[in-house]
């Protein structure tokens, strides 16, 4: 069953951040201090931005081939993780330079999506839309990285059955517990690093659901289907509720967020247009994260 909530508008006037010449965009990622990061999903190309002033740059200006799906930032070792979708592959930037400092073939890429990544002090977890498994990235405590790991899916979370599965990722309790959602059966479930066990988060049904921000035992769940549900989680993480549902008429099939303060920087992926989307401008829509 899931938790009944009324939708909410975001009460405050959103900010609207433009990506300067994006030919599509789906990730995005907070940095140090008002840093954010975005990505050209079908090009690759990395934007830097400022969420205090409102304005995103060309950063990295990628070779063909590449793709930019989710995102994440290792701060403490100005490390950002780059998704790389239907490629199989993911990438390692230097935050300051852009340079890239590591590729990485996960899968083959007639068989994987390689949709979204989360970081942990230890490295980042990876989730592949095609295939049941999860990748992870060791980090080193000086920052050096290692090679790949992938860990197999059990459980109700390694249903491949539909065209997108596993997607938006989060790890909570410092790695000890992964939180995966599943595009094609609305659910989210828990993952156990370790074994590959999974288990769903029951009281929460989210339809269209793509990416996920977690603070604490809060956690946003973004829907293309133009909103985010605020859910409530357990203590031990086997249960939740819907506390809010935000929604904003500049939603257009957002794809992922990031947390800033108590804001939510949204991307919108405007799928809504087709795919490859054909939409003429592409940005994050800035809204109160309650």
């Amino acid at each position: 069953m899931t938790a009944a909530a009324s939708p909410v508008a975001a009460a405050l006037r959103p900010q609207v951040i433009v990506l300067p010449g994006a030919t599509s965009a789906e990730g995005i990622a907070v940095g140090r201090g008002n840093t954010f990061f975005a990505g050209d999903l079908l090009r690759g190309d990395i934007f830097r931005g400022d969420l205090g002033r409102g304005k995103a740059e060309m950063f990295v200006d990628n070779p063909d081939g590449r793709m930019a799906v989710g995102m994440a930032v290792l701060a403490a070792h100005d490390l950002l993780f780059v998704a790389g979708g239907q490629t199989g592959q993911a990438y390692v930037y230097d935050t300051n330079t852009g340079s890239t400092l590591a590729t990485y073939q996960f899968g083959d890429p007639a068989g994987s999506i390689v949709n979204d990544v989360t970081v942990t002090s230890r490295g980042a977890w990876f989730t592949d839309s095609r295939q049941a498994k999860l990748y992870f990235v060791p980090v080193s405590r000086t920052g050096v990285l290692g090679q790949f790991q992938a860990l197999t899916v059990t459980g109700p979370a390694a249903d491949t059955s539909g065209g997108f599965n596993l997607n938006g990722i989060q790890a909570a309790d410092g790695g000890q517990t992964l939180i995966v959602a599943h595009s094609a059966t609305s659910t989210l479930y828990t993952v156990n690093p370790a074994t590959g066990v999974s288990v769903p988060i029951a009281g929460i049904t989210v339809p269209t659901v793509d990416g996920l921000v977690l603070s604490g035992r809060w956690l946003w769940a973004v829907q293309a289907n133009n909103q985010i549900s605020l859910i409530r989680l357990s203590p031990r993480l086997d249960s939740g509720v819907v506390e809010k549902v935000i929604t904003n008429d500049l939603f257009q099939s957002p794809s992922t967020a990031a947390l800033h303060g108590d804001k939510l920087a949204v991307i919108n992926g405007k799928f809504d247009t087709g795919f490859p989307p054909t939409a003429d401008q592409y940005e994050a829509v800035v809204v109160p994260a309650r």
